[in-house]
């Protein structure tokens, strides 16, 4: 049993000592798939945004997102794998979100989800994005860009190597610091930061609480975040999620929401399982947008998103 339990401690310490999210596989119920064709009208997924007035604010629009965008490895069933989808399959399903997390790495990005390099590079993502946006000039990608695991052999800041990823494509990037109106962001990639820098970039989100639902607020934006990950409580988690649906909808503001349905319930060890969390709160995700058809809900990241549930957000928007 020694043998055993110790490289088990090894792994959950691993996991956890670079990231404290991670989110599992959903198993697809049959009786959610027949409500969500139900439920689906023909607004297309690929360029929904260019249905929309350029005057709407970001903050007035319900996005789909998801969490750890890039996350599609992982060592052991339920520790670190996010999405089943590629990034450019995201966007194509409506995703309008993406949740960067990026390991300096010799003067480079490497995406990780904790300790787990996920096979895919910062260049993947954005030339998946870049693409994604020649093809469809009417839309945004909100990124959010943070710093994961434990930089290794760099000669310069991970704001320097940020801004050499921005100067390959400077035109298709979007570094103002406020919520924008969707007219002036559309074709490009709009930055919402989790990352220190020595001057303005991008919408600042760096004051991100731990494991809880919280506000952002300075003189440029206000931003209202739930984030709670670590998921003692299943039906706490969806009250929340809930509630921050609720609020949304109800605030007249140019507050930007940010509501994660994402999170791990820990197990045996400590060890983190994603795949209990969206199995619980995607079927919810898909029964609430199902009877609340229309208004603005905010960003919504999630686990294993499908063109089915982006599609259900989507469709409030009209």
């Amino acid at each position: 049993m020694k043998n055993l339990k110790s490289p088990l401690i090894v792994l959950c310490v691993m996991l956890f000592a670079a990231c404290k999210k991670n989110s599992p596989v959903e198993q697809q119920p049959t009786g959610t798939n027949k409500q969500l064709t139900a439920a689906t009208t023909a607004v297309s997924l690929n360029n929904w945004m260019g249905g929309l007035p350029n005057s709407l604010s970001i903050a007035g629009l319900s996005i789909p997102g998801t969490h750890d965008s890039g996350a599609t490895q992982e060592p052991v069933s339920g520790t670190a794998k996010c999405q089943t989808l590629s990034i450019g399959a995201q966007l194509n399903a409506g995703v309008r979100y993406l949740d960067i997390r990026c390991r300096h790495i010799d003067n480079a990005f490497a995406i990780h989800h904790g300790a787990i390099y996920q096979n895919l590079n910062f260049n993947d993502v954005l030339n998946a994005c870049i693409s994604f946006l020649n093809s469809n000039p009417t839309e945004t990608i909100i990124m959010s860009v943070k710093e994961e695991h434990t930089p290794s052999n760099n000669t310069r800041t991970f704001e320097q190597t940020f801004d050499s990823y921005v100067q390959q494509n400077a035109s298709k990037w979007d570094l103002g610091v406020t919520v924008p109106a969707l007219g002036t962001i559309r074709g490009k990639i709009k930055l919402l930061r989790r990352f220190g820098t020595g001057s303005p970039k991008g919408i600042d989100a760096t004051n991100w609480a731990d494991n809880t639902t919280f506000d952002i607020s300075n003189s440029n934006a206000n931003l209202k975040i739930q984030d709670y990950y670590k998921v003692d409580d299943l039906n706490s988690k969806w009250t929340r999620v809930e509630t921050l649906f609720n609020e949304a909808r109800n605030d007249a503001s140019n507050r930007l929401y940010l509501n994660y349905g994402s999170g791990y319930k820990p197990g045996i060890f400590g060890i983190p399982n994603i795949n209990t969390v969206s199995n619980f709160i995607n079927p919810k995700i898909s029964t609430f947008f199902t009877s609340n058809t229309k208004g603005k809900f905010g960003i919504i990241p999630l686990d294993f998103i499908t063109a089915e549930r982006s599609q259900l957000i989507v469709n409030t928007n009209f």
